[in-house]
């Protein structure tokens, strides 16, 4: 049974945000970001509608006809990294917006930032979030698909950064491979690992 996909637009900021939400309150960074089940569920949703709208703008969300998954892609060119990520002032501006206290909301932004691979253009897997009652059904399988079939076709390389090992080994299966070592979040967090695929034939 094929998964029905389109791409979302400004009416579904709600969904996106919601289901990013619900799909990350148990991931490991989300909860090394936030810690303590109270205050994520407080303030984690006010993250997940920041980078919504950064990508909104910026790239394309496509979501599953039926509303229960979704995949935020950022197209990043040869050059994206032209500046010391160092300097950028995203993260801090991002911090200032959705939660100015917690200097981990900037710091996860800077970190992936400096691991971030430049030279080569290609997409970017910001995020993707399935409802929590439908994972393990292939919807995120079938949305990371639908680019990667582009991207072979196109002769364009993917990134991403997996957040916990269930996923890595879903990216892996998808033809991704872990690039260099593991983020080890500082104060004990949680490893991040960044992945690269090259197009295939």
């Amino acid at each position: 049974m094929g998964v029905a996909i389109r791409t979302a637009d400004e009416g579904d900021r709600e969904l996106v945000v919601r289901l990013l939400d619900e799909a990350f309150q148990d991931d490991p960074v989300s909860g090394w970001v936030f810690p303590g089940e109270e205050y994520r569920r407080t303030t984690h949703h006010k993250l997940m509608a920041a980078f919504t709208e950064i990508v909104l703008a910026e790239g394309r969300i496509d979501v599953t006809e039926d509303g229960t998954a979704c995949a935020l892609w950022l197209s990043m060119p040869a050059d994206d990294h032209g500046d010391d990520p160092a300097e950028d002032d995203g993260p801090a501006q991002l911090r200032a917006a959705v939660d100015p206290d917690n200097e981990r909301v900037e710091l996860i932004g800077r970190l992936t930032s400096q691991i971030h691979p430049s030279g080569r253009a290609h997409a970017y897997l910001w995020m993707i979030g399935v409802a929590p009652g439908r994972q393990g059904e292939g919807l995120g399988t079938a949305l990371i698909t639908s680019v990667l079939d582009r991207c072979d076709r196109e002769g364009l390389p993917a990134y991403l950064e997996a957040s916990n090992a269930r996923s890595r080994t879903l990216y892996e299966r998808l033809g991704f491979q872990v690039l260099g070592r593991p983020l080890d979040l500082p104060d004990s967090g949680p490893q991040m690992w960044p992945m690269w695929r090259e197009p295939q034939p």
